[in-house]
């Protein structure tokens, strides 16, 4: 028998369940949008946020995204001894560091656009950090398996890594936080991210394989045989299209733990920033854990590495949710497209907040 979407978040978390937003509410919001001083839907994908943004609130305002945290994920990968790379799998915990140091674009992006950061740790090599400020570890070990000879981790340990991803979720929005980005660090991961894809959405590997950080067109190529040989050598347990066995199988820590921490965010009425390739691999599995994660999620940004539209443009389906909010020519990761998309989040807020109606500032509304 199939398994069902509510006997997967069951699996994840007994009682996990993400709640669809009501036509009522996104009604509601879209009858005091089309109050403001303004034409009507003169603001465009603001107002679309807006309303979505109320509806998530549960039909309450003032509607808030204040304050909002930016996780970074990190985690190293078996893959990496494939050469897929122009960076060896070192550079996982050198950047964490730099990280640690106020170093990186994300940490310069957050404090920009006022988000607080923190780094997650889903499993690095080399053991734990020394204990820091923005570090929270929930490492689930010293990396991946190769996942080009056999499953990158075991389903019991892809289960724990989305429960410890939602607990992490839930943990927030009980400390305040009314919204959350996703982003990443992680030597490989765009081949891990490329082969989730193609089996997910059932894309081929030549088609969606792109330089990630920067490999040559003589390392793509290789990069895509290895994930050819990832979807071959994981055929048993990606039959059936079980997203928990397919994330077991070619995902990373680091992609598990971002979709634990969308699942959870939603299944709190949280806004969950999602930032470009890796984050969207991991919010497509998620996605096919549950499908009411859309309701939540905004995706930042079109990221330039070529496989990420095609694969959006799976999921879109002429829904405005499932289009990335800038198109920036972006491919960093980290979550730094997030940390730049969440100011048009506090504008939309703002615009639904604080622009006067019709018949409070006296304007005369449309006549014809």
């Amino acid at each position: 028998m199939k398994t069902t979407q509510s006997d997967l978040l069951e699996l994840i978390l007994p009682g996990l369940r993400i709640a669809p937003l009501l036509q009522k509410d996104l009604d509601d919001a879209q009858a005091h949008l089309d109050d403001l001083t303004k034409p009507q839907g003169s603001l465009g994908r603001l107002e679309d946020l807006a309303q979505r943004l109320y509806a998530m609130s549960g039909g309450q305002a003032p509607i808030s995204v204040s304050p909002a945290i930016m996780l970074t994920v990190a985690g190293d990968h078996g893959v990496a001894d494939q050469g897929v790379s122009p960076f060896p799998k070192a550079v996982t915990r050198q950047m964490v560091q730099n990280f640690f140091n106020n170093g990186a674009a994300v940490n310069v992006l957050c404090k920009t656009s006022g988000m607080d950061l923190r780094v997650v740790d889903a499993g690095c090599d080399g053991g734990p950090y020394e204990p820091h400020a923005i570090l929270i570890e929930r490492r689930l070990g010293d990396g991946t398996a190769d996942m080009s000879q056999g499953p990158a981790m075991s389903r019991e340990t892809c289960l724990k890594g989305l429960r410890m991803g939602v607990e992490l979720a839930h943990q927030l929005a009980d400390n305040g936080y009314r919204c959350l980005g996703v982003g990443e660090m992680g030597i490989a991961n765009s081949t891990a991210g490329t082969a989730l894809y193609c089996a997910l959405l059932h894309l081929d590997p030549e088609q969606m394989t792109g330089p990630g950080a920067g490999a040559d067109p003589d390392m793509v190529r290789h990069k895509t045989e290895i994930v050819r040989r990832a979807l071959a050598a994981n055929a048993s347990m990606l039959e059936g299209d079980d997203p928990i066995n397919i994330l077991a199988a070619l995902g990373g820590f680091e992609i598990v733990l971002m979709a634990g921490l969308m699942l959870g965010a939603a299944s709190r009425r949280l806004p969950v920033l999602v930032d470009g390739f890796i984050c969207s691999a991991a919010y497509v599995a998620a996605l096919h854990i549950c499908p009411q994660l859309a309701d939540y999620a905004v995706l930042s940004h079109a990221s330039a590495e070529p496989g990420h539209v095609r694969a959006l443009s799976k999921l879109t389906g002429g829904e405005a949710r499932n289009n990335p909010l800038l198109h920036l020519s972006m491919r960093l990761g980290e979550g730094t497209g997030g940390a730049v998309a969440y100011h048009l989040l506090r504008c939309a807020a703002s615009v639904y907040n604080d622009m006067a109606t019709f018949s409070s500032a006296g304007v005369a509304g449309k006549t014809c």
